[in-house]
């Protein structure tokens, strides 16, 4: 079967579309260091609802990208952790997380100066 990613209905698309998704990636790059609990994700990701976190967590544990281990203490524990394929899609993210930061400087400075145009594009 041939994959196009330009397809909107083709499951790679859908795969880029989860990856490519802000929370996704932050929660791949933490959870490269070591399993993580719910709660430790959610006090170390500013700004995502428990809602979204729940998704992702959802999303990345279908596609096979994370494992979710319920343990059976009380109260009842949960661990998310990497999957050999999470693993390997993290070693791309990880660069994207570091691109970022240290570029970071650049993008302000070129916003800066667009903004300063004060041009709209007009499409």
């Amino acid at each position: 079967m041939d994959f196009n990613a330009y397809d909107r209905n083709c499951p790679s698309r859908q795969l880029l579309d989860r990856i490519g998704d802000t929370w996704s990636v932050l929660i791949v790059v933490l959870l490269a260091q070591r399993p993580h609990r719910y709660t430790e994700l959610a006090n170390t990701i500013q700004g995502i609802s428990p809602k979204m976190l729940t998704q992702t967590l959802r999303g990345l544990e279908r596609d096979g990208l994370i494992t979710r281990t319920v343990h059976a203490v009380v109260p009842p524990r949960v661990d998310y952790a990497l999957t050999d394929l999470g693993r390997s899609l993290n070693v791309l993210v990880a660069e994207l997380e570091k691109w970022a930061e240290l570029h970071i400087t650049d993008v302000l400075e070129a916003r800066a100066t667009y903004d300063a145009r004060g041009e709209k594009e007009v499409v």
